[in-house]
């Protein structure tokens, strides 16, 4: 079962790093972890996006074998508030290979999207999944693309539909020529903004959603 949570809290970084919280979520069968950390790293990033009553510090990823009661308890004792959904996992781009406990090269862009009214939920994903997909992926100069539809609330009642992430060059906090790859042709980023704003309009992201820069780090809690 894959899982994640989106944590809210001061110097989360360090709880969520640490050695003890990891051999603790093993007893309760976690066998993977990301921990996604909105930290000094990304402090210059300008893409930033809430819709929650307030901006997200942190998003963990958990695999956990069982019942994931005693992961959300640990989560929630570290954070001011927490809450979490289960998800099911596609990955258009496979991001890079990390070493465990290394920083993953680069921006983790965390997107938190919700259907709007005017869409049924086959409809919307038919929009995300099949069309838009390959416009993020030619617009964007993304090295990793992970899309999550979330199956259902682990932990609260924060309404998410689907959770992104997407890695993106270190410059493309400040450069929007970074972030969309087009190479300080004005022309070309304008091309590449029109497309994928209107790609992200057909599906209800440009709105209702939660943007969150985040550094990435991966665990692996297997025995």
């Amino acid at each position: 079962m894959k899982i994640i949570y989106a944590l809210w809290g001061q110097s989360l970084g360090s709880q969520l790093l640490a050695p003890s919280l990891h051999g603790a979520l093993r007893t309760p069968g976690a066998t993977r972890l990301h921990v996604n950390i909105d930290d000094a790293d990304v402090a210059p990033a300008k893409l930033r996006i809430t819709s929650f009553a307030a901006p997200v510090s942190a998003v963990v990823t958990v695999w956990v074998d069982g019942q994931p009661a005693e992961v959300s308890r640990l989560l929630t004792d570290i954070s001011e508030r927490c809450a979490g959904w289960e998800v099911e996992e596609r990955t258009p781009l496979e991001p890079p290979h990390t070493g465990p406990g290394e920083r993953t090269p680069g921006l983790a862009q965390m997107a938190f999207l919700r259907i709007p009214d005017e869409l049924d939920e086959a409809e919307w994903r038919h929009r995300w999944q099949d069309l838009h997909t390959p416009v993020a992926i030619e617009t964007q100069a993304t090295f990793g693309y992970t899309q999550n539809r979330v199956l259902r609330p682990i932990l609260g009642d924060e309404r998410v539909d689907a959770i992104v992430e997407e890695l993106f060059p270190m410059e493309a906090m400040t450069s929007l020529h970074a972030f969309y790859g087009s190479g300080g042709d004005d022309a070309e980023l304008g091309r590449r903004l029109d497309r994928m704003m209107k790609s992200v309009t057909s599906f209800g992201a440009d709105r209702n959603l939660d943007s969150v820069p985040t550094s990435r780090y991966i665990f692996d809690l297997e025995p």
